[in-house]
């Protein structure tokens, strides 16, 4: 029996790595737009940047990390999500005693274990933005832009987005209070994992995705209402600088999302009832890792959600052009000097092909059709002879006879 790929992780096929190149160039490009850098960090770290950084009641940690022992005995985890680990980098490598704010992007693998179900798998890759070292509202409204324009700019319409205030560690003991009073009431009825939450994290709980707390949850208290003087005014400063560049939004009090690092604004982007983004402010995650105490904020965005939203909406990626050119031969001398040809109309810049199994001229057309190649020649005795051949257009037949020692008059025939 055939070995396959283990469940929740998907092979990226050469007829799909256009898409890929596209989307990744595009995200880059934009990033670039509002001055980002890239930032590239390991596939695993050590387990306890997540259980202090993500938080050890949350789902992530909780349920869906790939931990293991290494030969060192040192506890290991793949990578669950991409703030930790820049953050983490941003410590250790000093980046904190540069002009500030630092702007970052990458794209990543995430390692989770959860339910597969389309869209969400357990090798997933990720698109995200961080920007440490300033606490204004603006910073926030810059991040989100980014985010909706990344989907405005593929030509995703039908986005909606929901932000909201989780205030900070003062204003969040006050709010616990009142929602631990709340799901006191409704103790027996909440899932086990949400029991184990209710002392030492309740907010938790309003992220769950159990039926029966979902249920117990939509009445309960709003924190909003319990927000202090200065989580409150920064919010209405982000509103004001969203409004200033027409991005509408929705204030949503139940947006929580599912890590411990956040604070104050976090914020979803949804199309058609699906979050294809998710991201906010988390001021003390810089400190809880070991830096200076400084605020940061940020997105992550799923690449294959994107995909899969760009064809849910009917976007097409444009195809590339695969091959310029390709070179058939006729005998063993031919082969030869087309294996050659090959070699120096690719220095030159072009996407070139020779044939490499001794196919009939039939059979190497057919497959210079089939690699999309835009010109072909076929290399003869004859050929070699005079040094000249026939340059083909594939798309309509059209034949030019062409000089082999005069290369650059052959590419600029097919680059024009």
């Amino acid at each position: 029996m055939a070995l396959q790929a283990p469940r929740g992780t998907k092979d990226m096929l050469p007829q799909d790595a256009y898409k890929w190149h596209f989307v990744e160039k595009k995200l880059k490009d934009m990033g670039e737009k509002y001055g980002l850098k890239e930032i590239r960090t390991p596939i695993f770290e050590h387990t306890e940047l997540f259980t202090r950084g993500v938080g050890e009641t949350t789902d992530v940690v909780q349920k869906e990390m790939y931990t293991f022992n290494d030969k060192g005995d040192r506890s290991i985890t793949l990578k669950a999500e991409g703030t930790a680990p820049a953050v983490r980098a941003f410590v250790e490598n000093s980046i904190y005693s540069e002009a500030q704010p630092t702007k970052l992007y990458y794209f990543t693998p995430v390692f989770r274990y959860e339910k597969v179900q389309k869209g969400r798998l357990r090798q997933h890759h990720q698109f995200g933005v961080e920007i440490f070292g300033g606490k204004e509202a603006s910073l926030d409204a810059e991040v989100i832009s980014i985010a909706m324009r990344v989907y405005e700019e593929f030509g995703v319409k039908a986005l909606k987005l929901k932000i909201n205030s989780i205030g900070c560690p003062e204003c969040r003991k006050k709010y616990n209070e009142a929602l631990k009073e709340y799901l006191g009431n409704h103790y027996d009825e909440l899932c086990n994992t949400c029991k184990s939450r209710f002392e030492r994290n309740p907010m938790r709980i309003l992220d769950c995705k159990e039926t029966s707390c979902k249920d117990i949850t939509k009445d309960a208290p709003v924190i909003l209402d319990y927000i202090c003087d200065d989580c409150k005014t920064h919010f209405e400063e982000l509103k004001v600088y969203l409004d200033k560049i027409g991005i509408k939004y929705e204030v949503d009090p139940y947006i929580v999302r599912g890590l411990d690092y956040y604070s104050k604004t976090v914020f979803e982007i949804v199309n058609k009832d699906i979050t294809v983004c998710g991201g906010g402010r988390y001021d003390y995650l810089i400190k809880e890792i070991g830096g200076p105490d400084m605020p940061a904020v940020g997105f992550g965005m799923g690449i294959e959600r994107l995909l899969l939203t760009l064809e849910q909406e009917n976007i097409e990626i444009p195809e590339p052009v695969y091959m310029d050119l390709y070179i058939g031969s006729i005998g063993q001398n031919a082969a030869v000097e087309s294996f050659k040809l090959a070699y120096d109309f690719r220095k030159r810049g072009l996407k070139c092909e020779c044939d490499h199994m001794k196919r009939s001229v039939k059979a190497q057309m057919k497959y210079a059709n089939k690699i999309g190649a835009l010109y072909t020649m076929i290399l003869g005795e004859d050929e070699l002879k005079l040094k000249k051949a026939k340059l083909k257009r594939m798309s309509d037949g059209e034949q030019i006879e062409v000089d082999l020692e005069s290369l650059d008059h052959v590419i600029s025939i097919i680059n024009k």
